[in-house]
């Protein structure tokens, strides 16, 4: 039995909408997702800043630096302190009515955890104002 293409009415509007186009689509557009989803969730590779703006001498506040070397050892300026210790010079510094700047330096090849650990102390003591120091190339 063949099938006739001829319309007897050709003046009627169409009734019918051909969705197979659509589902093709739809269908491609989801394989498209569902392969590129998982490369977006892995992790990248960051290259991070290394030149901060640097602050006039007067626009400096009195501050205080933390600083973090590689071997994982503190320094409270120039004088290496414990982590006991840097957390007694906190508790100390949180208790002034206008507590300094801290300025958290640390290696490049220090592991992030232990500023981390530093930057957690300072938050439990209410400290807000927190530089985080970068090399100027």
């Amino acid at each position: 039995m063949a099938r006739k293409f001829h319309r007897k009415d050709r003046l009627s509007a169409l009734t019918e909408i051909n969705v197979t186009p659509l589902i093709d689509l739809a269908f491609a557009l989801l394989i498209i997702f569902m392969i590129t989803t998982p490369l977006l969730e892995q992790t990248v590779e960051l290259n991070l800043p290394v030149e901060t703006v640097k602050m006039q001498a007067e626009d400096r506040e009195d501050f205080q630096s933390v600083s973090i070397d590689r071997a994982g050892l503190y320094y409270w300026g120039d004088q290496q302190v414990s982590e006991q210790q840097l957390g007694d010079l906190l508790d100390t510094m949180a208790m002034a009515p206008a507590p300094a700047v801290l300025s958290i330096r640390a290696d490049a090849q220090l592991p992030y955890q232990n500023v981390i650990t530093v930057v957690d102390m300072i938050k439990q003591r209410k400290l807000s104002k927190i530089s985080l120091d970068t090399k100027v190339e």
